[in-house]
């Protein structure tokens, strides 16, 4: 069977909304599940999303949601599993149905709470998902702005190129354009840690630390990146391409970085807790930091960044105490 054929979008939130959209322009028609049957007849009556990005139109007649995973991954040629990482482990335990045989693409962004995983090294090992079949979507897009139509960019990541090409070409578009790339475990790693680093973006704009140090953060976390990056998984790879820097960029100073919000609130005195529950959407950085700072205790990467963002996260050290301790690594 050809990549992709029958395309499943797992997940309901904002990110895959707007991949759905995607899909849908090079698509017929889509496989839908969502976990909730009163949020599936909403997206029917209204014919968007109830609850992400509303006020983008869906041809309801092209798609078949179902709130049962495994009819919907019996159906499903293409896995395209778009669930926040807190919450991946859940979803999927309602899986019976083998899924050996299907094309899995992870649009997460973030590693399997728990078990310290990113999401192909999980799915390989759990469900069997050999590596030339397994692939990631990544880079810097923001749902809001794909799902707006402005110009946007996203690598797709598989072992197998042709894979990938494949892929590409169901998402690609006049306002999209595809790039391909064999560093999965590159790939996902990047995604995480921008997602940590957008967190401390987030934290200095909060302390009013000014702009200047606010691109010395960056500029230095893109050099943290890199290296934590190169030693759990060496390979050539270029880190100013837009899946790893791009994605830092975006996510580091958009408003609509969830993570970079987090990370403002917290700058500007709420507590973490507070923080958290004023998060419409997950925050997937909060639980990335501990999953790497956890990671990082076997490979001992200099990471500077990331140990500030978890003292301030796990361990109640005030921002502007761990923010004075990052800036004396600044290079």
């Amino acid at each position: 069977m050809n990549c992709p054929g029958k395309v499943a979008v797992m997940g309901g939130g904002s990110w895959a909304t707007a991949l759905a959209k995607l899909l849908l322009n090079n698509c017929d028609s889509i496989l839908w599940y969502m976990r909730r049957d009163d949020r599936i007849e909403d997206f029917k009556r209204l014919r968007h999303n109830p609850a992400y990005l509303s006020d983008v139109e869906f041809d309801i007649n092209r798609i078949e949601f179902s709130s049962d995973i495994n009819e919907v991954c019996t159906k499903a040629d293409t896995l395209l599993l778009v669930m926040p990482s807190p919450y991946f482990k859940s979803h999927l335990e309602k899986l019976t149905v083998d899924i050996s045989d299907k094309f899995v693409v992870s649009a997460v962004k973030g590693i399997v709470p728990d078990e310290n995983m990113i999401i192909s090294d999980y799915m390989q090992k759990m469900y069997n998902v050999a590596p030339e079949r397994m692939m990631v979507v990544s880079g810097p897009c923001h749902a809001e702005e794909v799902a707006l139509g402005r110009q946007s960019y996203l690598t797709v990541g598989c072992n197998d190129i042709f894979h990938a090409e494949q892929f590409a070409n169901v998402l690609a578009g006049k306002a999209l354009k595809t790039i391909t790339s064999s560093d999965v475990t590159g790939i996902e790693y990047a995604a995480v840690l921008k997602n940590v680093y957008s967190i401390a973006s987030g934290i200095v704009h909060g302390l009013k630390s000014g702009d200047n140090f606010q691109a010395m953060l960056v500029s230095n976390a893109i050099r943290e990146m890199e290296r934590f990056v190169d030693t759990v998984y060496p390979r050539p790879r270029q880190i100013c391409d837009s899946v790893y820097l791009g994605d830092l960029l975006v996510t580091s100073y958009s408003r609509f970085s969830r993570n970079h919000n987090f990370g403002a609130m917290i700058g500007n005195g709420y507590s973490v807790h507070a923080a958290r529950m004023e998060m419409v959407q997950t925050a997937e950085g909060y639980y990335g930091t501990k999953c790497i700072y956890e990671i990082n205790q076997k490979h001992r990467v200099t990471m500077p960044i990331l140990e500030g963002v978890y003292d301030i996260l796990y361990r109640k050290v005030k921002p502007i105490a761990a923010v004075r301790h990052m800036a004396e690594t600044f290079i």
